[in-house]
């Protein structure tokens, strides 16, 4: 193998495309400069559509998880009560940020690998109706579901005047997103996943409702105070120093989605997951989410009783392929592959080829060819895709 060559197929950071990269080596300009005042402007303007949303996205200079803070300390304070969906490890870390925090909690533990479904939600919120928001996760990262989040936006509705506030950092800019129409109120992501670009941006999408809330909540706050931000975009900048080489490299991975047209980019991770689950059940490895429950931008896979899933991880490692492992009480029971922004059916070929050759030499008992036959099978059989 080529010692300067691998291919990642985890669930991020995901790769980067050379544009963009090219993009990010651009000569630095100041960021109070007229030039990153427009960026600034137009970026926060051109991640409406792919949030769903009229409303002006806020960008921070930070991590995704310093988002899903911002959106708890914005909008509640010590003593209030919120309620948690925890259906995997980010739901889970959501939940350790509010109690931080003094937040009384009310946790619904939902079963990891399964979608909470909207009745068990408003029996639940039934039992609890003073909570002032309650936290969903989009797409559990550690176990590859994606949530109905637009059903259970309009049971949150139906049976609370909670605000609705969603983590949805491994999928926003690969599936669909509706803010506006599903009535969400915060919705925040990262730039690692399926935006395509290194950590260290997240963003936000904020309701006029959470607004309100945020305007009275007298909880403290400095570096992650969206009020901060959206009074300094009206200005056309920041509040503090961006990373402006990874705005450079923002606005060339939007022109990326609107020249691929964001519709279409949608329908190509969808046929990447369809793909994916295809070739793993074809190679007769087992899958942890139903079809209807799965994400089209992680798949998780369990390992076997006469396997380890982490022994396939360092195969595939001696492949110079990477993919991710369980976390909590999945390390070690599970094996985890993304298949977001820059990627193709074609990198899922490859995928599914690399992981049948890395199972049969560790005497995984897989059906060599097998699973890359129902990885073709579905490419072959899918709609024509724009590039």
């Amino acid at each position: 193998m080529l010692p300067d060559k691998f291919r990642l197929q985890i669930p991020g950071p995901t790769p980067i495309p050379p544009g963009v990269q090219q993009a990010m080596a651009q000569p630095m300009i100041g960021h109070r400069d007229p030039d990153c005042s427009r960026m600034v402007v137009d970026l926060s303007r051109r991640l409406g559509p792919v949030f769903g949303t009229k409303e002006p996205v806020l960008i921070f200079t930070s991590s995704g998880t310093a988002a899903l803070e911002a959106a708890a300390v914005n909008t509640l304070a010590p003593g209030e009560e919120a309620a948690v969906v925890v259906s995997g490890a980010f739901g889970d870390r959501f939940a350790k940020i509010l109690e931080r925090y003094g937040i009384t909690l009310h946790r619904l533990d939902v079963p990891w690998g399964e979608a909470c479904q909207p009745e068990i939600l408003a029996d639940f919120l039934r039992k609890h109706p003073q909570v002032k928001a309650v936290f969903l996760t989009y797409c559990e990262t550690s176990t590859g579901v994606l949530h109905p989040i637009g059903e259970l936006a309009t049971v949150i509705r139906q049976e609370t005047e909670a605000l609705v506030i969603v983590d949805g950092v491994s999928c926003i800019g690969g599936v669909e997103s509706r803010f506006d129409e599903w009535g969400l109120d915060i919705l925040v992501t990262g730039s690692q996943k399926a935006l395509m670009l290194p950590p260290g941006l997240a963003f936000a999408a904020v309701s006029e409702r959470a607004w309100q809330v945020i305007e009275n909540n007298p909880q403290p706050r400095f570096y992650l105070d969206f009020k901060t931000y959206r009074t300094n975009l009206e200005k056309e900048t920041t509040p503090y120093t961006p990373a402006v080489s990874l705005l450079f490299g923002l606005t060339e991975v939007l022109q990326m989605i609107e020249t691929e047209g964001f519709t279409q980019v949608i329908e190509r991770h969808d046929l990447m997951m369809r793909m994916t689950r295809a070739g793993i059940r074809g190679m007769g490895l087992t899958l942890m989410t139903s079809d209807s429950d799965a994400s089209p931008t992680v798949t998780s896979i369990l390992g076997g009783n006469d396997w380890s899933s982490e022994d396939l991880r360092k195969e595939l490692r001696r492949l110079s392929f990477r993919v991710a492992g369980g976390q909590q009480h999945l390390k070690g029971k599970i094996f985890r592959i993304g298949h977001m922004g820059y990627c193709d059916p074609v990198d899922v070929l490859s995928t599914i080829a690399t992981i049948e050759v890395a199972a049969k030499r560790i005497n995984a008992p897989v059906r060599l060819g097998a699973g890359i036959q129902a990885a073709e099978e579905e490419l072959i059989h899918a709609p024509s895709l724009n590039h």
